[in-house]
C-alpha cells in the first residue's frame, strides 16, 4: 500500500502547499504514520452503515454514489481488500460502467456521532455473483434481495481526516442507544409512582 501523500499530492497540489507553507509539515507527518491497515481501521470500516464511492467517467466527470446497509455490509477480506454486495438497483450502472473504463475509486466513510472520517483510494472490480458463489454467500445481507454483483476494492492508500466541521448526526439505532438507558430508568420510575399511587388510593 502506498503513502497517501505520495498518491494524492500531485505537482499542482504541492505547488499550492508551498504557497501555504504546509508541504514539509505534511511530508513529515505522513512519513511518520505510514502503516498497513490495522485492527482499529478494520473495526471502523466494518461498523459503517453507509459510505460514499467516487468514480470517474470516460468523459472525465466524477460521480459519487451512496451505498448503505446494515452494520457489516462493507467487509474487509484482508488488510488491503474491501468488498460489498451489489443488489438490484435503478439499473443506471454508472459506477459499474465507470469502473470498467477506469478502476480507480475513492471511498469516504463517515462516523457523524464521533466526528470521524476515513478516506480510501483503491482499484475496484465488479463481477457477477454467480461467478463466485462463496464470496456472494459471505457478502449477502439478509433482507436486501438478490445479490447480482460483487464489488471488491484493492486498497492503494488510506488516510484519516480531521474532525473539523463535521456536524454530529445520529441514526435511529444510535439515538436508541443514547436515550435507551434513560428511557428505561424513566419507565421504571413511572411504574414505581403508579404503584405508590395505587397503594395510596387503596388506603383511602
Amino acid at each position: 500500500m502506498q503513502r497517501y501523500d505520495e498518491l494524492m499530492f500531485t505537482l499542482a497540489v504541492q505547488a499550492l502547499q508551498d504557497v501555504e507553507g504546509t508541504r514539509e509539515m505534511y511530508a513529515r507527518n505522513y512519513g511518520a504514520r505510514t502503516r498497513p491497515m490495522g485492527a482499529d481501521d478494520i473495526a471502523f470500516i466494518t461498523s459503517r452503515t453507509s459510505f460514499y464511492m467516487a468514480s470517474v467517467s470516460e468523459t472525465g466527470w466524477p460521480y459519487i454514489q451512496h451505498r448503505g446497509g446494515p452494520v457489516g455490509f462493507l467487509q474487509v477480506l484482508d488488510d488491503h481488500t474491501l468488498a460489498f454486495a451489489d443488489y438490484k438497483g435503478n439499473k443506471q450502472h454508472i459506477s459499474h460502467g465507470n469502473v470498467d473504463h477506469d478502476d480507480r475509486v475513492s471511498l469516504f466513510l463517515m462516523d457523524y456521532p464521533r466526528k470521524a472520517r476515513l478516506k480510501l483510494q483503491g482499484h475496484a472490480t465488479f463481477q457477477n455473483a454467480a461467478d463466485s458463489a462463496d464470496l456472494a454467500a459471505r457478502l449477502t445481507v439478509e433482507g436486501q434481495g438478490r445479490v447480482e454483483r460483487l464489488v471488491t476494492i484493492k486498497l492503494a492508500a488510506f488516510d484519516w481526516n480531521c474532525p473539523q466541521f463535521i456536524t454530529p448526526r445520529f441514526d435511529s439505532a444510535e439515538i436508541a442507544q443514547l436515550v435507551g438507558p434513560e428511557m428505561d430508568n424513566l419507565s421504571a420510575r413511572i411504574q414505581e409512582l403508579e404503584a405508590e399511587n395505587a397503594a395510596l388510593r387503596g388506603q383511602g
